[in-house]
């Protein structure tokens, strides 16, 4: 870790670090990943179901907790998180899958994992690992800074037609803003946004702050298959912000990943519970 890396991330919300696993440790992440794909937790579902665009995705599968509690302990992410932070403790939250296999599997719709999750502070981050070796054009993109900048409401990803249908809708507004079209305005600008985004080999993990606008990674004919683990952690500088009351969502404050652990929580507390590993 340098502190070029450390400064990058700060500002701009996204690095790529390259070669940050070795074959062993990668394999001991697809051993992992195949095993979720193969025994999906109660909240696995489909982005766009019913449409040729599908894709499969898996949250906090708590079948598979105890593996990926063994597994970050294998890895060199925790330690990583905490230089790149400078957070004395490092705690892992939990694992989410994508599977987009055919050649047609869309754009992820553009959003904040912030508007679905409490989650506030500056030591929070996703290490987004694929298997493949991924071109830029299939790869994630970011807007660079953003999680600086507005949070806005979330998105159902129901709706293929309108990327930007409201997952919390009034509950949210004025607070949490709807979010705006980004690929129609880049349609008609293509520098509307300050894109990051980079081409992917096995090994590299690409690290975002979770409160980033982040979204894309297609698949196409010459790109048909993607499988993705995005392992997520939190430090020190982590918080709880409770969601929009009475949201069109149904979720609760706490949202609906380990809601009942976090309930106690108050705005501005620590983001701490029990269930949550350590890692650092």
């Amino acid at each position: 870790m340098d502190e070029s890396k450390r400064k990058a991330f700060a500002e701009d919300g996204a690095i790529l670090m390259e070669g940050c696993l070795n074959k062993e440790q990668l394999q001991l992440c697809r051993d992992v990943f195949d095993w979720g794909i193969e025994n999906p937790g109660p909240g696995a579902s489909s982005m766009f179901d019913g449409t040729e665009q599908r894709s499969h995705v898996d949250n906090a599968n708590p079948f598979a907790k105890a593996r990926l509690d063994e597994l970050v302990g294998k890895l060199p992410l925790g330690q990583m998180f905490a230089d790149l932070w400078g957070s004395k403790h490092v705690w892992y939250f939990a694992e989410e899958l994508f599977l987009k296999t055919g050649g047609k599997a869309a754009r992820s719709s553009w959003h904040q994992d912030t508007s679905y999750l409490p989650w506030a502070g500056s030591h929070w981050g996703n290490a987004w690992i694929t298997f493949e070796a991924v071109p830029k054009r299939n790869a994630l993109e970011v807007v660079r800074g953003s999680h600086h900048g507005t949070q806005y409401d979330g998105t159902t990803f129901k709706s293929v037609d309108d990327p930007t249908d409201p997952l919390h809708g009034d509950a949210a507004v004025p607070f949490w803003p709807r979010m705006p079209d980004i690929e129609a305005e880049r349609s008609a600008n293509p520098n509307a946004y300050d894109i990051l985004s980079w081409a992917i080999n096995p090994g590299d993990v690409l690290v975002l702050h979770p409160g980033t606008l982040h979204g894309g990674a297609p698949t196409d004919a010459d790109f048909p298959d993607r499988h993705t683990l995005v392992l997520r952690f939190f430090g020190d500088d982590a918080t709880f912000r409770p969601l929009p009351e009475n949201s069109r969502s149904g979720y609760s404050k706490a949202g609906v990943l380990f809601a009942d652990e976090i309930a106690h929580l108050k705005s501005g507390d620590p983001f701490r519970a029990p269930c949550f590993r350590q890692v650092v």
